[in-house]
């Protein structure tokens, strides 16, 4: 255990996350991936207020 090359903090440091373990998910999203989606959603709501305009 002590040759695997991780430097393992003290115990004060609990709760803290150590950021050289990748987390594994199902849906591994790029931050370009995330962008884009953000770019679609307001896109879409811009053309709906544009072509179905609410009457008020």
């Amino acid at each position: 255990m002590a040759g695997d090359g991780k430097i393992n903090m003290p115990g004060s440091m609990g709760g803290l996350m150590r950021y050289d373990e990748e987390y594994k998910s199902r849906f591994m999203l790029s931050p370009y991936h995330v962008i884009a989606f953000l770019i679609l959603v307001m896109l879409f709501a811009i053309g709906l207020k544009l072509f179905w305009p609410v009457a008020g």
